[in-house]
């Protein structure tokens, strides 16, 4: 895989264990207080680390996970905490995406842009037709997020056919009756959504109508789905542009 590159950042599949441990390490530092952060799932998954250029400092790390199908969406991280089986029915390739973080201390767009420009390429190569994860809102006290939440009710949660069923025992479920407020406050709103969750819906992403809080982690997250199909013409070339 090429490394799609934006002037102070590139991106590149983890090619050793060296560079495992390094994302490792990132992710203990961003989910775990620096607490050893690794589980069952990461040797079935494609590990990419974004770089500063030049110097090598690590700016962010994820981990992609090839499905064939909705079939095999069960293997997934994020079946543990939803009841997926509506996905299963999905015919093409999916990719899980998870375990994304960015080193706190790095507070540049590119590194965003350059990740998903890294995905972009991925899914292509791989004929990937759906794209998902659990997108993480810090904490795990729900009213801090009451108008982010009314935002993804009101505007994009998944479509019938696909929308997960709640299997987690702790959940915030922010699609029925009063959970969120009626009138949500927009600018607030979209300040409180983690910025990956706003480049998934930007592009036509969708979310489950519960958050599962994640006590373990510190979080709340909400499923997200991304059919590759129904992003934007123009958003795909520009994706297709970073990716090089």
């Amino acid at each position: 895989m090429s490394e799609p590159d934006r002037g102070r950042y590139a991106a590149r599949l983890a090619d050793s264990p060296g560079d495992r441990d390094r994302a490792l390490a990132l992710r203990a530092r961003c989910f775990r207080g620096g607490a050893p952060d690794a589980d069952r799932f990461d040797d079935a998954c494609h590990h990419f680390l974004v770089e500063e250029t030049g110097q090598g400092r690590l700016a962010c790390t994820f981990r992609l996970l090839p499905l064939a199908a909705g079939g095999e969406i069960g293997r997934s991280y994020s079946a543990q905490h939803y009841d997926l089986a509506p996905l299963e029915g999905f015919a093409g390739p999916m990719v899980e995406m998870g375990r994304f973080c960015i080193d706190p201390g790095i507070r540049d767009g590119d590194v965003l842009r350059v990740a998903w420009g890294a995905v972009t390429r991925f899914v292509d190569e791989t004929g990937t037709q759906m794209l998902f994860g659990c997108s993480s809102f810090e904490g795990t006290e729900a009213g801090r997020y009451l108008d982010a939440f009314a935002v993804l009710r009101d505007r994009h949660l998944a479509p019938q056919q696909w929308l997960p069923r709640v299997k987690a025992h702790d959940v915030f479920r922010f699609a029925r009756g009063r959970a969120a407020p009626p009138r949500p406050d927009t600018r607030r709103a979209m300040k409180g959504m983690p910025p990956l969750l706003r480049s998934y819906l930007a592009m036509g992403g969708w979310v489950s109508d519960h958050a599962v809080v994640d006590r373990d982690l510190g979080t709340m997250h909400v499923f997200t789905g991304l059919e590759i199909a129904a992003i934007p013409p123009a958003r795909v070339r520009a994706l297709r542009a970073v990716a090089g």
